[in-house]
């Protein structure tokens, strides 16, 4: 059947929303903070709270971190929060120029320990590795000083090494190497994302941002935007495990698409006429049984990839183990009907073949591999659709009756709708 016009107006959207989605909630905490920094009139309108900035900051991410177990942020905040008030109190007690070892060293160090903790994993805080890593971040801060203590020497020279163009990044406080060790940092955080992309990574990559803007802009007389750019990439992070958070209780991990707890609020919010389609994988015991829970997870990820694309303005959900749901905002059951009966022939024509026979070492479950054309499991699902009338005033009246509806086609003999 031939898209239509409210289908591909839906795909495109859906696709602008992909994109302009990866940079949300971060570019607008950067260009928010660049207009904080180049606005006299802001300044001026919230130079009573921003002193507090950086406290709250920091003090709602320990809180958060600690509360979720969230290692790497806590230590992404110690290693800010250090360098902001290294860097501080050389400003204010001695003045911090260019040619102080103190702020190259950090501003070397610091990107290079960020990109660290995005690509490591979760290692505890009081634990041998988490106990490891904060003394090897006291020791590196504890190097610095020393470092800077007996400038000039072999070490100021290495750190003031000019690499690049001096027209380049005149306008920044940290010399070349620091500049560079920026760039290997974003590169190394980069290529993780592209290699095993998570929430986390990205925020360190947008964290490297504000970070660099922090110690690029400190000047002996003004110390502050470089508290304010600092805060700001803690902000960034602790934002993410936020979104991290949300998306675990609202987003299906496996499958991609909104877990049961999205589907509840969703109906809650639906006003006026809608339908409710259920949908249960046909013999899916069967399948997990005899050929392993990797292939029967590759079954719900095929069949959640059919209904994310289900017409109708469906909007699909995975209500719990292989059951699925579908909701039409604004349409009835039997305008609904095509759309539906399409999912159920496409799920049935899908050529899901198995590509090896061989069994995991470790599961002792057969596993889906490259070596070569294997069986054929055939997989369907049964559909009970139902919707919002007279009779079903209540969202969860339309779930249950749809429910019943799925029963009826799988007592039917399956791989079949139901209305």
């Amino acid at each position: 059947m031939p898209r239509t016009a409210a289908q591909d107006a839906r795909a495109t959207y859906e696709r602008v929303w992909k994109i302009v989605s990866r940079g949300l909630p971060e570019v607008p905490i950067i260009l928010a903070a660049l207009i904080y920094t180049h606005a006299n009139w802001l300044q001026h309108l919230v130079a009573p709270l921003a002193p507090f900035y950086p406290y709250a900051a920091v003090g709602a991410g320990v809180l958060i971190g600690w509360r979720f177990h969230r290692s790497r942020l806590l230590f992404a905040l110690l290693l800010l929060t250090l360098a902001d008030r290294t860097v501080l109190h050389f400003a204010v007690t001695q003045g911090l120029t260019r040619d102080r070892v103190v702020l190259q060293a950090i501003g070397a160090l610091l990107p290079l320990n960020l990109a660290a903790l995005s690509l490591s994993a979760e290692r505890g805080v009081l634990t041998p590795p988490g106990l490891a890593r904060f003394a090897f971040i006291l020791g590196q801060l504890t190097l610095v000083v020393i470092l800077d203590r007996e400038a000039p020497g072999p070490t100021a020279a290495l750190l003031h090494a000019q690499l690049l163009p001096q027209w380049l990044f005149a306008w920044s406080a940290l010399a070349d190497p620091a500049l560079l060790a920026f760039v290997v940092a974003a590169g190394l955080v980069v290529a993780g994302q592209l290699m095993s992309p998570t929430q986390t990574g990205r925020s360190f990559a947008w964290a490297l941002i504000p970070t660099f803007m922090g110690l690029s802009v400190v000047r002996p007389g003004n110390p502050g935007f470089s508290t304010f750019y600092l805060a700001t990439a803690a902000l960034i992070l602790i934002v993410s495990v936020v979104e991290a958070s949300y998306h675990m209780a609202y987003q299906d991990s496996l499958t991609g698409l909104p877990a049961r707890r999205a589907l509840n609020e969703a109906l809650l919010r639906l006003g006026g006429h809608y339908t409710v389609a259920m949908l249960d994988v046909d013999h899916f015991k069967r399948i997990n049984d005899r050929h392993g829970h990797d292939v029967g997870d590759q079954v719900l990820k095929m069949v959640a990839a059919k209904l994310a694309q289900v017409g109708g303005g469906g909007r699909a959900y995975r209500y719990g183990g292989e059951e699925f749901a579908v909701i039409f905002a604004g349409r009835s059951a039997d305008q609904c009907l095509p759309d539906v009966e399409k999912l159920r022939q496409e799920v049935e024509e899908t050529r899901f073949i198995l590509r090896s026979r061989f069994r995991s070492k470790k599961r002792k479950e057969k596993v889906l591999t490259d070596r070569g054309p294997g069986e054929r499991v055939p997989v369907t699902i049964s559909i009970g659709v139902a919707e919002q009338n007279e009779r079903h005033t209540k969202w969860d009246q339309v779930v249950k009756a749809a429910d019943r509806a799925l029963y009826r086609a799988k007592e039917g003999g399956r791989n079949q709708v139901q209305m």
